[in-house]
């Protein structure tokens, strides 16, 4: 039996502000130049390779959890919930499953976590694409929401920046809570 691989991988367990999201994504047999880890490639690389790898993939799916998920459950938990999520909603059929990091989030499922699977596995690579370009996305359609904090520019990460909109204007709804940074500014 061939195996068909779905690889999944998050964005957005460090910023101080909005959902975490993840994607899984099967490849095809082809080679889609210029994949590596997210964090490496630049906005506008991340961007071209989003579309190229949409449009090359067999499947992809994109989740979240939302940030009083993560309020609730802690940022760990909310982040292996959005990977489960991604297949889901997952239309193709697949037999093994690669995680980036150091823990599996599924029980009774065929397949292992890769720690830093996103610079290793192609198919974990375009789904850290495809979280990464998604969240950001979200963090600029956020800035229109909440401008004065520009989310557009840090998309949520705790920049000076960013602390210093949280100094000045407080926390706003799509702040983590429970995180440190912001629930010092809680009133």
């Amino acid at each position: 039996m061939n195996r068909i691989i779905v690889g999944i991988d998050e964005a957005g367990r460090g910023p101080l502000a909005g959902r975490v999201y993840a994607a899984a994504v099967i490849l095809k047999d082809i080679k889609i130049e210029g994949l590596n880890d997210s964090k490496k490639l630049s906005e506008i690389k991340r961007e071209k390779l989003y579309d190229n790898i949409i449009k090359n993939c067999i499947a992809y799916s994109i989740a979240f959890a939302t940030q009083e998920e993560i309020d609730e459950i802690n940022i760990l938990q909310a982040s292996m919930l959005a990977m489960r999520r991604t297949l889901d909603t997952m239309q193709e059929e697949y037999n093994y499953i690669l995680v980036d990091g150091n823990k599996f989030p599924f029980t009774n499922k065929a397949g292992e976590a890769i720690v830093k699977g996103d610079t290793k596995i192609e198919e974990i690579m375009a789904a850290s694409i495809l979280a990464k370009v998604s969240r950001d996305r979200y963090m600029v359609d956020m800035h229109l929401l909440y401008p004065e904090y520009e989310f557009n520019i840090h998309k949520g990460y705790p920049t000076k920046t960013h602390r210093q909109c949280i100094e000045t204007y407080g926390v706003c709804e799509i702040h983590r809570k429970t995180f440190k940074g912001v629930k010092e500014h809680l009133v």
